[in-house]
């Protein structure tokens, strides 16, 4: 089939070269003339372990385009995709004037029957509006569909070569042969693809994510509660992990959830519940928990430093939301560096990919590392906020050497308390007793 992508973000990217994996000629448009030539050459503009390969494949195989003209990029196409960014407004809405724009355009340039499918996220009756902004112009048949994505960062590729579900909304039985047609590949191993009407579809991914936040924020307060009465959130959460009620995902207690899906989203669906005279109580407390989470090692550094964390100079391991991926959107590391800071604390980090995005919001007001060691030399105490794999097992003796004292605060959980206590360190985390340096 013949596909354009709108948006070359992360979904529209993501979208885009896997649909072209399977042998669909696809065209992906682009505002930005930079983006589009550094895409045309072969330069991902993003990391997602996975993609790179499969985008310079099918780049070389031409079957993978990019064009910043949308009426050369839509012209042949049979299904036009909008991957567009839905920012949150001021009052937590999300933001469709960058849809309903491109749908306004998209009006005045059909001439034959597409399938326009609205990929982002967005709020409950978008493709209503979406029918009714391309409408206004347009005198040919079209049909507009609502297909969310469930992308997790890190392993997007996966999620969409092998999805769990494909949903998709619409009342067209047309539209719906168009999209039974072009996942067939996807879902071979008996996966469901699941037709619903439009706003269902839409509700269904903010209520996944709405429902995932929760859990995290809920764990996250079985921690608060664990530390309080000395008990130890890693065998709660294999106590109920196994019920298969509950799951074993999204159980582990930590500094917050980030990251550009979480916070927007849930935000948005209270907003929409706000929006009907809805008080949604559940994700109001969801959000409170998590602004005071991504501060929680705090109380625990200043009580170390009795107080003062003035002068002190600390190493932070992690900037990114979440381990394989670069994206600090919302990124609790980013909370704990101000707080360090207005302290008058100072900071050294190291992240495998995130420090350049990290360099651009904040610049010079800490110091990078080039490796996870470099990052601790002269640092009073070590502090990690994010989990990549490289952090799981580092080596405590190079930790010792470059460290001025044995002292860990784990934002993650990486490390068994017992084991690193023996090592000798005094080490704090989450929801866990204190290994205590004698």
């Amino acid at each position: 089939m013949k596909i354009a992508v709108v948006g070359t973000g992360y979904v529209g990217l993501v979208t885009g070269t896997c649909f072209s994996e399977t042998g669909n000629e696809v065209t992906c448009i682009d505002i930005d003339q930079k983006k589009v030539e550094k895409l045309t050459n072969g330069e991902i503009t993003i990391y997602e372990p996975g993609l790179e390969k499969l985008f310079l494949r099918n780049l070389k195989e031409e079957r993978l385009r990019f064009t910043t003209n949308l009426e050369e990029g839509i012209k042949d196409a049979q299904i036009v995709f909008l991957a567009l960014p839905t920012p949150p407004g001021e009052d937590g809405s999300a933001d469709l004037r960058y849809i309903l724009g491109v749908a306004d355009h998209i009006g005045k340039l059909l001439t034959d029957y597409k399938v326009i499918v609205d990929k982002s996220t967005v709020p409950v009756g978008t493709a209503e509006k979406v029918h009714a902004a391309i409408a206004k112009n347009c005198k040919v048949e079209f049909d507009v569909v609502s297909n969310p994505e469930f992308l997790r960062e890190g392993v997007a590729v996966d999620d969409f070569m092998k999805p769990d579900r494909v949903v998709i909304g619409t009342s067209s039985e047309k539209a719906k042969k168009y999209m039974s047609d072009l996942y067939a590949p996807f879902v071979r191993s008996g996966n469901p693809v699941i037709f619903m009407d439009e706003r269902s579809a839409e509700l269904t991914k903010y209520a996944a994510n709405s429902f995932l936040a929760t859990k995290i924020s809920f764990m996250n307060e079985i921690a608060q509660l664990c530390e309080r009465l000395d008990a130890d959130v890693d065998m709660v959460r294999r106590g109920i992990g196994s019920d298969e009620r509950i799951g074993k995902r999204f159980l582990f207690p930590g500094i917050g959830y980030g990251g550009s899906c979480f916070p927007k989203d849930v935000q948005a669906l209270v907003k929409s519940s706000t929006e009907v005279s809805y008080d949604f109580q559940i994700l109001n407390a969801v959000m409170d928990v998590n602004e005071k989470q991504k501060l929680h090692l705090l109380p625990k550094v200043r009580k170390f430093f009795k107080g003062d964390l003035k002068g002190k100079h600390f190493a932070l391991w992690g900037l990114a939301f979440k381990p394989n991926t670069d994206d600090i959107r919302e990124a609790p590391a980013l909370y704990i560096i101000d707080a360090l800071l207005a302290e008058g604390a100072t900071v050294t980090a190291y992240d495998p990919e995130a420090m350049n995005n990290v360099k651009s919001v904040i610049g010079d007001k800490i110091q990078y590392a080039e490796s996870q060691y470099d990052a601790l030399a002269g640092a009073n105490a070590l502090i990690i906020a994010t989990e990549w794999n490289e952090f799981r097992t580092p080596d405590f003796l190079k930790i010792v050497s470059n460290l001025k004292s044995k002292v860990i605060f784990d934002g993650r959980n990486l490390f068994e308390v017992d084991a690193i206590g023996e090592l000798g360190f005094h080490y704090e985390s989450i929801g866990r007793p204190a290994a205590v340096k004698k």
